[in-house]
């Protein structure tokens, strides 16, 4: 099932949490709402499922105008974060209970629910724990479980409402990729509600980025976090740097001792920022062509998948913030660094942003 959003506005009072909200989603898809706690995502959400009326605006489920219809009738299914598994009712019976109280008409009869839950169970690979009670499962078992039974009632369209806030890092690392691998073999749209840049990066097949009730982009992961549009963008999907002493004269960036000629060749004179991933720098232990300038290293952790090292400036002019790079670890190995060395850096590939215009250049 597609979803269309057509100018969707939200307004509690004096106070607008959607200003004109304009989306789709493709049949099939899995679409991540991504932004910081207020930014309107879960609001969005629930006024896609009819748990909440917009004030004003379409949503249309393949081409169908919905935005009046009840939440039964939306068939929707729901997946949040604290499982709501019924604590009474063992596994099979919380998997049943949303085809259990269905009007009698669309009732399906007890041979049919209980071929439907098995079904289910085998799809989540908990078979073995049909008879057992919320209270004995674990973290990731109770999401799988509440996973089933948003399922179990065949919904045309899948909610997940920060699904994995509540489990550890490791568990929630598996279950988003099993959640992804099951909503892809279904074949159901699905949107997700999510704070988590890496878990919006890895499942989904595009990403709207919130913020303050507006959307500030749309686009696939590698898009939004190679070409960011705006600077909220930038600065929100991963590490960043922010280079706020650049600037662009005589068609040249000027970044410290760096110089590079850009195509089109601006003329007028303008200052700058320049954005560069930690992972975006060469380091270099002697002065060398293209560096923007010397910088000290104040400390260094080799924990996780990459080396971060904390830098500082210490040839610039009114030295801005500090710096944040990350190496490989063979690339670290083969040339440790350690507090109080100096390095030269350069910058492979960045982002240059006119503020508070906002022009952009991708290079």
């Amino acid at each position: 099932m597609s979803i269309e959003i057509k100018n969707l506005n939200k307004q509690f009072g004096s106070f607008t949490a959607l200003n004109d909200i304009n989306l789709s989603a493709a049949s099939g898809s899995l679409t991540a709402l991504l932004g910081p706690s207020g930014c309107g995502k879960t609001t969005l959400l629930r006024i896609i499922a009819g748990l909440e009326a917009a004030s004003s605006g379409q949503i249309l489920f393949d081409g169908q105008d919905v935005s009046h219809l009840s939440v039964r009738e939306r068939h929707i299914g729901f997946m949040f974060q604290h499982y709501a598994l019924f604590r009474h009712m063992n596994v099979a019976d919380n998997i049943a209970f949303g085809l259990e109280v269905r009007p009698r008409a669309q009732r399906p009869d007890k041979a049919a629910i209980r071929s439907r839950v098995e079904a289910l169970l085998k799809l989540v690979q908990l078979e073995h724990l049909a008879r057992a009670y919320p209270a004995q499962l674990s973290g990731g078992q109770r999401q799988r479980i509440a996973l089933a039974r948003a399922l179990a009632t065949e919904p045309k369209l899948l909610l997940l409402d920060e699904p994995f806030g509540a489990l550890d890092a490791k568990v929630r690392k598996e279950l988003r990729a099993w959640l992804r691998q099951i909503q892809q073999e279904l074949g159901i749209t699905a949107l997700l509600v999510t704070h988590d840049q890496e878990e919006a990066l890895e499942m989904a097949d595009q990403i709207v980025v919130m913020n303050h009730g507006v959307i500030e982009q749309i686009g696939s992961g590698e898009s939004l976090y190679h070409t960011p549009k705006t600077l909220f963008v930038n600065e929100f999907l991963g590490e960043t740097n922010a280079l706020d002493f650049a600037a662009i004269e005589q068609g040249q960036l000027i970044i410290g001792d760096y110089r590079e000629t850009l195509t089109p060749h601006p003329q007028a004179r303008q200052n700058v920022t320049v954005f560069v991933r930690p992972h975006e720098w060469t380091l270099h232990r002697s002065p060398a062509p293209q560096t923007i300038g010397r910088a000290q290293v104040d400390s260094v952790h080799t924990a996780g998948a990459a080396v971060q090292l904390r830098l500082h400036w210490t040839d610039l002019p009114n030295p801005p913030k500090g710096i944040q790079a990350s190496l490989p670890h063979i690339a670290y190995r083969q040339a440790p660094l350690l507090p109080g060395d100096s390095v030269w850096l350069e910058p492979n590939q960045k982002q240059v942003l006119s503020l508070p215009e906002m022009v952009e250049f991708v290079i």
